[in-house]
């Protein structure tokens, strides 16, 4: 194929000028157009240099115009290589008192997206001709969507360096909303406060590891998550206080339906126990109940797509094909075993490589899209084998990558359930008034424990590590806040 030409792509002179000649006319009007104009949007370099200068200046506080660019331009020694004290003053004469700048701004940025998407396209086409024998026709198709949700989201995918000025104000900014949040949370809420409180909420860009063996309730707790985040986002679009694009819980679950993860949420809004609906005996009154939530939540911004043995390609390609069309804040997937490998001759026949790429692949997506992935995961036999059975670190350490890919990891773990399948037996010789005693024994810590579970923050990359305990429900299979006035969960670390 033929090189790109540059010069032939679409760009506009003379807007930029205009905009920048209004920006020295108006330093104000620079917070009309910095929450998306970026240096890199001008085609001409020398209107980057120039800008990126404005934009330093007036988010210093000082007075961005031709006299403090000059100063500024020649203590660089480069005033030169933006065409002089001329050119300058050329740029500031370039706006009128009518001049747009949201306009210009605007125009400016789809010019700049027309570029990349034209260099996208050129790229595409190039890889597709090159014929890589070390990459499948997949795996190319996988770039090409994944290089066009980039430019659709961000314009553009590759961040590159960026000025700690810059970072350290968007950190400010991400600090101030969790001030102003009656939840003092920076990220989503579970809607359990204790484990909120521990993590300071679901942020965006980590990857969650909840983990646990069969039966300890994992899929209850992601349920609850998906749902109480989801209506929390509900609530917080209609109050303008959430974006849209924000908007959206995706379970991507490999392992239950759809109907069965609805069914359970029907049975947590309803307060009817599962085994009822899923029997049919229930009364007028139940009914009447199921029909007013259906009716309530059916708008609900909560995807579920129960597809098996999904990769986390294609698990990538329906999240930022929702993301783009519906808004998407949350992807819950379970769980990560039961994700297809990828393919590759890497990890071909190794099963352990193949959860460390998908692991990766999955701390990628949340970075990618920049909203938190939870991931459910497995946990080995080892664990039944000790007196102390709950979870710890070492439990994930034959799965790959995953404690280390991940931000937190977290562990379910119900007490109860040991306790509650250890029924005392009566031993040889041992007398009535023994087992009695232990029977009773057993009874009661069964009785303590039947409505206990913990979630186990075994590591947390932004804060301490320490064990949430929350009440559990095993009658609608669900998790929720303990009640206990002023507890505040154990510390570790």
């Amino acid at each position: 194929m033929e090189e790109l030409d540059v010069t032939k792509l679409p760009r506009n002179l003379e807007a930029e000028q205009a905009l920048i000649g209004a920006l020295l006319a108006n330093n104000k009007a620079y917070e009309k157009v910095s929450e998306f104009l970026r240096t890199e949007h001008f085609s001409d370099p020398i209107h980057q240099k120039v800008f990126d200068v404005i934009a330093r200046l007036i988010q210093k506080g000082h007075v961005a115009d031709v006299i403090t660019l000059k100063n500024y331009f020649e203590q660089e020694g480069t005033l030169n290589e933006v065409g002089g004290i001329a050119y300058l003053i050329k740029l500031a004469d370039a706006a009128s008192p009518l001049t747009n700048i949201e306009y210009y701004a605007q125009f400016i940025y789809d010019l700049y997206l027309r570029r990349e998407l034209i260099a996208t396209g050129y790229d595409i086409a190039a890889e597709a001709m090159s014929e890589k024998l070390d990459e499948s026709v997949s795996a190319q198709i996988e770039n090409a969507e994944r290089r066009l949700f980039n430019i659709a989201e961000h314009g553009d995918g590759q961040r590159g360096l960026q000025d700690f000025g810059m970072v350290l104000k968007s950190a400010g900014e991400m600090i101030e909303k969790a001030y102003q949040r009656e939840s003092k949370l920076s990220g989503l809420p579970t809607g359990l406060t204790d484990l909120d409180y521990r993590l300071g909420g679901l942020n965006n860009s980590d990857l969650l590891i909840l983990a646990g063996r069969p039966a300890m309730g994992k899929t209850a707790l992601a349920i609850n998550i998906a749902y109480n985040v989801a209506t929390y986002m509900q609530h917080s679009a209609e109050e303008g206080i959430l974006d849209a694009k924000d908007k959206g819980v995706a379970v991507f679950s490999l392992e239950m339906s759809a109907e069965q993860i609805a069914a359970r949420i029907l049975s947590n809004i309803a307060d009817i126990p599962g085994h009822k609906l899923r029997t049919g005996s229930i009364d007028a009154g139940e009914f009447g109940r199921i029909a007013g939530a259906v009716s309530t939540y059916q708008n609900l911004p909560l995807y579920i797509d129960d597809t098996p043995g999904v990769t986390v390609g294609t698990i990538r390609t329906r999240a930022r094909r929702l993301k783009r069309s519906q808004g998407l804040g949350l992807i819950i997937i379970d769980y990560i075993q039961l994700i297809s490998g990828s393919g590759s001759r890497k990890s071909e026949g190794n099963r352990v490589q193949e959860m460390t790429e998908i692991s990766r692949e999955l701390k990628v997506l949340a970075k990618e899209l920049n909203i938190p992935v939870i991931a459910l995961s497995q946990l080995n036999r080892g664990v039944e084998a000790r007196d102390d059975k709950r979870p710890q670190m070492a439990d994930l350490r034959e799965s790959g990558s995953i404690e280390q890919d991940a931000d937190i990891v977290m562990f379910v773990f119900r007490e109860n359930y040991y306790i509650h399948n250890a029924e005392p037996k009566r031993t040889a010789g041992e007398t009535d008034e023994h087992f009695e005693k232990r029977c009773v024994d057993w009874q009661n810590r069964d009785k303590e424990t039947a409505n206990l579970g913990e979630v186990i923050v075994g590591k947390h990359r932004h804060g301490s590590t320490g064990t949430v305990k929350l009440f559990w429900n095993g009658e609608l299979t669900s998790f929720g806040n303990l009640g206990r006035e002023g507890y505040i969960p154990e510390q570790r670390g």
